[in-house]
C-alpha cells in the first residue's frame, strides 16, 4: 500500500497588530499527512510589510490566523456602518485606531455594567474575547492591523469573500484548543516576572498532549527535539500559539479535503461576523 501524498503547505500564525524584533509575529509552517502534522519551521515577522509581503507571494497554502475576521451584527448596526462584509471591512481599515476606539468606546458607555460589549456568535462556543475589546487583550487592533494584509494580499476567505483558492486563509483561535489540554491552567505571559515554573510545566504537558494526539480534531503534532524545545522554552507562547492555529489549519484542509468547500465552518455562520474554526456552533 501506498502512502497518502503530501497535503499542501499548512500555517499557523500568532498575530501581532504592532509586531517588533522582541515580540514578532510568528508563522509556524507544516503540512499533514492523514492525521499526522508536521512542524517545518517557525518564521518570525517584524513588520507589518514583511508579513503582507509574504501573503501575497504565490502559493498553495491553508492558514489559521489567530486575529478576528469581522466585527459583532450589533456593533456594526448600532454605529450605522455596512452590514455587507468587505464594505464594513473597508470603512473599518480607513478609520485610524482612535477614531475607532472612540466609537467603540461610545458603544460601550451607553450600556449597562457587565454587558459594555457586543460579541459575535462565535464568541461563546470559541470562548474569545470580544472582537472590538481594545485592551486586554487589543483584538479590535488585531482586526485593524490583519485583515486589510489579508485582503491587499488576495487570499480567499472562506464564507466571507473571495480570493485566490490557492491562499485560504481561516479564523483561528490557540486558546480554543489549549484549553481542552489544560482548562484554566496558564502557560505564557509577556510579562518576566509571571514566566512561572507552573507556566514552563503548562507548557510541556500541552506539547506532549499534542504530540500524543490528545485533542478532539484527531490530529498528532510531529516534533524534532528541538522543535519541542522551543516550543516549552518560548515563555511568551508565541510559538506554540501559531503551533495550534497550525493544527486548527489542518483540521479545516481534512474537511476541505473530505469535500467541504466551507473549511469545516458551520454553513449558516453569518456573513458579517465570520467564525472561529473549530469552534462548534451550539
Amino acid at each position: 500500500m501506498t502512502a497518502a501524498a503530501p497535503q499542501p503547505l499548512l500555517l499557523g500564525c500568532d498575530f501581532s497588530s504592532s509586531p517588533t524584533r522582541r515580540k514578532p509575529i510568528v508563522l509556524a509552517l507544516g503540512q499533514r499527512q492523514g492525521a499526522r502534522v508536521s512542524l517545518t519551521a517557525l518564521q518570525p515577522f517584524d513588520t507589518l510589510a514583511a508579513f503582507g509581503q509574504w501573503l501575497a507571494q504565490p502559493g498553495d497554502w491553508v492558514g489559521g490566523f489567530d486575529l478576528p475576521f469581522g466585527l459583532p451584527r450589533e456593533l456594526v448596526q448600532a454605529l450605522g456602518w455596512p452590514t455587507d462584509w468587505h464594505a464594513c471591512m473597508l470603512h473599518y481599515r480607513s478609520l485610524s485606531r482612535e477614531q475607532s476606539r472612540a466609537q467603540f468606546a461610545e458603544f460601550c458607555d451607553a450600556r449597562p455594567v457587565g454587558g459594555k460589549f457586543a460579541h459575535r456568535a462565535t464568541d461563546g462556543p470559541a470562548g474569545s474575547s470580544p472582537s472590538m475589546k481594545w485592551v486586554n487583550p487589543p483584538v479590535a487592533y488585531m482586526l485593524h492591523a490583519g485583515l486589510p494584509r489579508l485582503l491587499d494580499a488576495g487570499v480567499h476567505l472562506p464564507g466571507l469573500h473571495t480570493g485566490d483558492p490557492r491562499r485560504v486563509a481561516l479564523e483561528a483561535y490557540p486558546g480554543l484548543l489549549a484549553r481542552e489540554v489544560l482548562q484554566r491552567r496558564s502557560y505564557k505571559s509577556d510579562d518576566r516576572a509571571k514566566q512561572t515554573p507552573d507556566r514552563l510545566i503548562a507548557r510541556k504537558d500541552l506539547v506532549n498532549a499534542l504530540e500524543l494526539g490528545q485533542i478532539r480534531l484527531g490530529l498528532r503534532l510531529k516534533l524534532s527535539h528541538a522543535q519541542r524545545d522551543t516550543l516549552v522554552d518560548d515563555a511568551s507562547g508565541d510559538s506554540l500559539d501559531a503551533v495550534l492555529c497550525l493544527l486548527q489549519a489542518a483540521w479545516a484542509q481534512q474537511c476541505h479535503a473530505e469535500g467541504d468547500a466551507l473549511y469545516g465552518l458551520p454553513p449558516g455562520l453569518d456573513p458579517l461576523e465570520g467564525w472561529i474554526i473549530t469552534a462548534e456552533k451550539p
